[in-house]
Order: C-alpha cells, then sequence, then structure tokens
C-alpha cells in the first residue's frame, strides 16, 4: 500500500500551468497553484535551499517536495497517533545548507500519556534519509488524551529554538511554573537551556518556560523585528493573537475573552493585574493555526501584515493595524481548512489546507 501512494503522490506532484486558479486580494487578482496532492493529514512545511520542499504529515511521514516528484523521507521513528498528537512542525535552520540539520515537534509517548517533544536529525544530501534522530526536549508529567500539543517551532535571531508547549487539557496546569503546560520555551540546539531565561534559578520553576499562560498556541513566527508573535486557540471565542514577551503571563484560564463549550464563564473574566492582554481576539473563535508575517518582497503594502489560517471558516485571515486587527480574508474554493502558512524565498505564499490535502502557492 505504501509503495502504491507513493506513485499517487509522484503522480499528482507534477502541476501544470493549468491547474492554477486566481485569488481575489487587496493586492489584486493572484495566482493560486497547487504543487503537492494527495496529502493525508499535513501538518507543516519548510523550505530547503535548494528549492525543496519539506512537508510533514500527523500520522509520521516526513516528504520531500522537489521540481518533479514527491518522495517519502525514511527515518522517522514512530511517535504518539491520537487525536491532535503525532509528527507535528518541522524548521529547517538557517545554517541548513552547512550542518543539513533539520528539528521537529511531535507527540511522544510518556508511560499511559503523551507530551510535546523536539526532535533533531540530519538529513542526508539526495533528500531521501534522516539520520541520527535525538530528542533535545520532551515536557515533563505527559498528559493523557489527544488534545492541545501546541507545537510549532521558531528559531529566534539569536539562533535559539522557541517551542510552543499547549496545556494538554489541564487548564490549571498554564499557571503553574513547575510544568511546561501551556507556555513557549526556549532551548538551544542542542537541548541546553539558555541562562538568561526569566526561570532559570526560579525555585520549583522550569527552566526552559520563556512565557506561560497559554492554551493550545499553534501559529507562530518572527515579526521583522524579530519578535515572536504566537496564535492560539480559545474555547468558544477567544482566539487570541500575542505578542510574546520574556517571562509574562498571558492568562490562561484565569482570564479569557471566550468561554467554556458549555456556556459557563471562564475563570475571573478577561483582564487581571500582571497578565498580558491580547494584540487581538477573535469572537466566534475562528481555530487558527500557523501564522506568517510577511516581508513584503512581492506585495509591499502587506509588508510587517500578519497572515494566520482558519481550520474553522476557510479562510485565511490578514491583520494590520494599531491595534491590530482583520482587515481582510483570503477565501476561495481551495482555501479549505489551513493548517500552516509561511513565505517562501522569492515572497511567495504557500499554504496547508487540510481539506483536501494539497499544499498551495499564491503568487503574482
Amino acid at each position: 500500500m505504501q509503495f502504491f501512494r507513493l506513485i499517487f503522490f509522484l503522480f499528482l506532484a507534477c502541476v501544470s500551468p493549468a491547474d492554477a486558479n486566481t485569488l481575489k486580494t487587496s493586492a489584486g487578482e493572484l495566482v493560486l497553484t497547487p504543487m503537492a496532492r494527495g496529502l493525508d493529514q499535513p501538518w507543516a512545511f519548510g523550505f530547503l535551499p535548494d528549492g525543496g520542499v519539506l512537508i510533514t504529515e500527523r500520522d509520521g511521514a516526513l516528504l520531500h517536495l522537489t521540481s518533479t516528484d514527491l518522495i517519502k523521507v525514511s527515518g522517522i521513528p514512530s511517535v504518539y497517533k491520537k487525536g491532535q498528537g503525532g509528527l507535528l512542525d518541522i524548521l529547517v535552520p538557517r545554517n541548513f545548507a552547512k550542518s543539513r540539520t533539520l528539528f521537529f515537534t511531535f507527540a511522544k509517548r510518556q508511560g499511559s500519556g503523551a507530551g510535546t517533544a523536539v526532535a533533531r536529525a540530519r538529513l542526508s544530501k539526495n533528500g531521501r534519509n534522516l539520520t541520527g534522530w535525538t530528542v533535545i526536549f520532551e515536557m515533563e508529567r505527559g498528559s493523557d488524551g489527544g488534545r492541545h500539543f501546541g507545537s510549532r517551532i521558531v528559531e529566534a535571531k539569536d539562533g535559539t529554538l522557541m517551542i510552543t508547549v499547549g496545556e494538554r487539557g489541564d487548564r490549571p496546569s498554564a499557571q503553574d511554573l513547575g510544568r511546561e503546560n501551556g507556555s513557549i520555551i526556549r532551548i538551544h540546539k542542542d537541548g541546553g537551556i539558555p541562562t538568561d531565561n526569566p526561570f532559570v534559578g526560579t525555585a520549583g520553576a522550569q527552566p526552559e518556560i520563556w512565557s506561560y499562560g497559554h492554551r493550545n498556541p499553534q501559529g507562530a513566527a518572527l515579526d521583522l523585528q524579530g519578535r515572536m508573535w504566537v496564535s492560539e486557540h480559545g474555547a468558544k471565542g477567544g482566539d487570541e493573537v500575542n505578542q510574546i514577551r520574556k517571562g509574562a503571563n498571558y492568562g490562561w484560564p484565569v482570564i479569557s475573552y471566550g468561554v467554556h463549550y458549555s456556556g459557563k464563564k471562564i475563570g475571573e473574566g478577561t483582564a487581571k493585574p500582571g497578565m498580558e492582554q491580547p494584540k487581538f481576539y477573535w469572537d466566534p473563535s475562528i481555530a487558527p493555526s500557523g501564522l506568517m508575517i510577511y516581508s513584503g518582497k512581492l506585495w509591499p503594502q502587506w509588508r510587517g501584515d500578519i497572515f494566520v489560517g482558519s481550520l474553522k471558516f476557510d479562510y485565511i485571515a490578514r491583520l494590520d493595524g494599531t491595534p491590530l486587527r482583520e482587515v481582510e480574508q483570503l477565501k476561495s474554493g481551495q482555501t479549505g481548512r489551513i493548517r500552516d502558512i509561511r513565505e517562501a524565498p522569492d515572497g511567495s505564499i504557500w499554504f496547508l489546507s487540510i481539506s483536501d490535502g494539497v499544499l498551495y502557492r499564491l503568487s503574482e
């Protein structure tokens, strides 16, 4: 079955101009081209220096898209596959051309439960094999169930890794510095802990934690000044976009602009001293996943704008302004449920739709 699936991928990876559609936007009518089809629950992708693209699938597959083929890469060990868990994000670091090292986030089995973990591995020169898979971080006290792994990974300007960790459905843990649940963590590429992390030396605190009080951040990116932003799922309402600050508490589950799915109030209201306010929030929820901050390379009018994919309403939200607000919805019959969105080196915008299992490219 895997052999026939691979042949199916190879056939569908070859895209002709006739496959392209158009998408009307504030920047004009853009060309929307499928770059790879037949993907099974794709979660993330990253651009290689040679023009190739790596794509993760939640069930544990890593695919390498070249100009002609879509190849399954070997060397991914078994991952915990339940609910939202599986093989999740991928990072192609800035020094990849020299190091050949990639970083992954995934759900790792931990006794009867599972937690968010980070691994590194080297990609062979032919792009077909991973070697040296090494886990460099895993959250402690993994929880039962398949919810809220978070799991985006970003390379900061100083070369450290910033990883979003969901609270795993255990709401109070997001306020417990003794656990990594509901936090942004910061580590070195070998898994070491930077000495300038905010809670290093704090009794009872996990030293990897950079910020806390998060629910389930599934989008993360650096802005043009190198500051980290995340998008995170609220409950019923209250999806948030947050600018991340060192040592800050983002309030979950004490404050929120949403309510529980039962309709009951969450925590103490929408604000509390010592807790951050979101830069923007959605009510009703859009289920945000994937976040990109655009350089302006092809469309200067979008420079610095935040793009967030919606899993619920099948569109890409564009946010701009001070205060931040949603100023546009990029939507067509092809957008579907958006899992990831990124800017390519040439300035085009690529996104993963899990509705039809397609990686798309937006261009002029």
